[in-house]
């Protein structure tokens, strides 16, 4: 819990969506720890939330090298080879840098697929927190709507999906995150921290995205 805030979806009755909390943890299980890691994970999650994107790149692959295609990796031991981006070389790491990162590692389409509401999240958080410019966001929105006409929304690993009920410590926890927020100028409910209870946060257009931006 000690990231909170950061992509992992929780509602007002304090659950976890537990396709965030998946990405999340596939992302941080790529990168290494180095300066660079939270621009990595940003890149990362950028692409999940371009629905087909990967399957692209695998398609374009598999036709580049028809005798090796690409065979991901499954089961409950993987080999992850992390990536490490110097800090002065985070700024060039781009979605083909990302997308060869998921292809070295052989990463099934369907976990991809399933990060969507992860990649989703980190969008939507960073049109009322913005950890660089926002024409960034824009441009990765845009792009997202593009694929969702094309490719709609990726299915969900059903035994990772829904809301799940937090360890006890983890809700006493969020509870007094929650009690630390209202103390503050902005309300928790303008930061697009919390989905009401019931709602799907696999949206097409992001429905915390304020009329400034």
């Amino acid at each position: 819990m000690e990231n909170t805030w950061q992509e992992i979806t929780f509602n007002y009755a304090f659950r976890m969506h537990w396709q965030t909390l998946f990405g999340f943890a596939l992302c941080w299980a790529l990168c290494a720890n180095s300066a660079a890691k939270s621009s990595v994970v940003r890149r990362l999650a950028l692409v999940m939330a371009q629905p087909g994107m990967y399957h692209e790149a695998v398609a374009s692959y598999n036709a580049a090298f028809p005798e090796r295609p690409l065979v991901a990796q499954y089961g409950s031991h993987l080999n992850i080879l992390q990536v490490h981006v110097p800090d002065d070389q985070a700024h060039n790491f781009s979605d083909d840098n990302t997308l060869c990162v998921l292809l070295h590692n052989r990463i099934l389409l369907d976990w991809v697929d399933h990060a969507y509401t992860y990649g989703m999240v980190y969008l939507e958080q960073q049109f009322h927190n913005p950890t660089m410019s926002m024409d960034i966001f824009k441009d990765v929105d845009n792009k997202h709507i593009e694929h969702v006409s094309c490719y709609g929304t990726p299915p969900a690993i059903p035994q990772w999906d829904g809301w799940r009920e937090m360890m006890e410590n983890n809700h006493y926890c969020l509870m007094f995150k929650r009690t630390e927020e209202h103390l503050l100028p902005v309300p928790p409910e303008a930061t697009g921290l919390y989905y009401y209870i019931g709602m799907d946060p696999n949206q097409v257009h992001l429905w915390k995205q304020t009329a400034a931006h």
